[in-house]
């Protein structure tokens, strides 16, 4: 970037916690639902991880039956 030009941080943020009290599921019945570890899964819910594991994105999705992923995660200016 030139001098004299702003820079604007983008932060992607999964939005499971909504997804999960929406549908009444809990991260448990996530768990067994998607194969995904619970620790992940809270990872996730509390949007405390730095790396987003596509494999796990792809089996939570399939375990919810979401088709669109902007479902799942939001792209947000810090």
């Amino acid at each position: 970037m030139g001098l004299g030009t702003v820079s604007v941080v983008r932060k992607i943020r999964v939005k499971l916690d909504e997804v999960l009290q929406s549908r009444g599921i809990t991260q448990t019945e996530l768990m067994k639902m998607s194969g995904v570890r619970q620790a992940s899964i809270s990872e996730l819910t509390n949007n405390m991880r730095t790396g987003i594991n596509r494999e796990h994105l792809a089996k939570i999705a399939d375990a919810l039956e979401i088709d669109d992923i902007s479902e799942l995660i939001t792209i947000e200016k810090e």
